[in-house]
């Protein structure tokens, strides 16, 4: 099924693509990785001025009350500019553990961010030490939380720390919030996707080998147009999870959005050779976002079984 965005997203889309690339987002993931979060905070402000930040949030709280299509084609923006920090965490899945908690408007203005932990699905908080607000959710219901120990991650920009309870749980729909987390890191996958796949096709009209452009080569055309076609598969299935909300839907998208990172990630580090791995290149950042995003709010085979238990 094809799904067509209207003029107004369209416009939303590009308007967040003008913001993030006059932003120097390499610059301020390194940045965010060595623990400078200064201007990776100006970037989340620049989301919240384009109303980002306040996508998922209820209106009486000054938030947009947005569809969820909405919502997926801002983090797939995100996800294609490698944005740091808990996007997912506190674009898409706060406002719903929040539900009627007057913070939401501290979301809204994008004063607040929050992080989430949501075990086992999700036992680990990320940049807990930096987050404005962490929480901690399960069968109990929600509770503030304290971060603890921190973790390594395979991306640096994305620290994982384990967190406690710290006071008392308020109830919310916390399952609905699982399918937003996971919902929300699909489409960012698919951004990234489409990201590593441009930067492949662009590297691959510059570099020779025995004497030709690579791009001219019949093996490397049909690598590229594999990555294509994934990203096409995995897109509508994002866009139809975000119509449905339904558990079976977000599984197939976020397993189908997995897979269409790895790819992209292989082709383009196969394009690029040993150099776009490298620190200093910034396709390792996109490389790493990937590696950290396939098994964020659930593997890719946790939501295959999912999607075949309910079949």
């Amino acid at each position: 099924m094809k799904f067509a965005l209207d003029e107004q997203q369209r416009d939303f889309a590009a308007s967040i693509d003008a913001a993030l690339g006059a932003a120097d987002l390499p610059a301020a993931v390194r940045a965010w990785s060595a623990g400078d979060v200064a201007a990776g905070r100006k970037v989340w402000e620049q989301l919240a001025n384009l109303g980002v930040t306040a996508l998922a949030v209820p209106e009486k709280f000054d938030g947009l009350e947005a569809d969820p299509v909405d919502l997926v084609v801002a983090l797939e923006r995100l996800g294609r500019w490698c944005v740091p920090g808990p996007v997912a965490e506190s674009i898409a899945v706060a406002p719903v553990l929040l539900a009627d908690d007057q913070r939401s408007a501290g979301l809204a203005s994008g004063e607040l961010i929050a992080t989430v932990a949501l075990p086992p699905q999700v036992p680990r908080a990320v940049d807990a030490d930096t987050a404005g607000l962490v929480l901690l959710a399960g069968d109990h219901g929600v509770s503030e939380a304290e971060p603890g120990a921190e973790h390594e991650s395979v991306d640096p920009s994305r620290r994982l720390f384990e967190v406690t309870a710290a006071g008392a749980a308020w109830q919310a729909d916390v399952r609905r919030a699982y399918e937003f987390g996971a919902l929300a890191t699909a489409a960012q996958l698919v951004g990234a996707a489409e990201a590593l796949r441009d930067a492949a096709v662009d590297y691959a009209k510059q570099r020779t080998q025995f004497g030709r452009i690579i791009g001219s080569y019949q093996a490397i055309k049909h690598k590229l147009a594999d990555v294509h076609i994934a990203i096409e598969l995995a897109r509508p299935l994002v866009y139809g999870a975000a119509l449905s909300l339904q558990p079976r839907d977000v599984s197939a998208a976020k397993a189908a959005a997995s897979e269409a990172g790895l790819l992209a990630a292989r082709s383009a580090l196969q394009t690029h050779g040993a150099i776009g791995f490298t620190q200093e290149h910034d396709l390792s950042l996109l490389l790493l976002r990937v590696q950290a995003l396939r098994s964020a709010w659930g593997t890719p085979e946790a939501h295959r079984r999912r999607v075949l238990e309910a079949l």
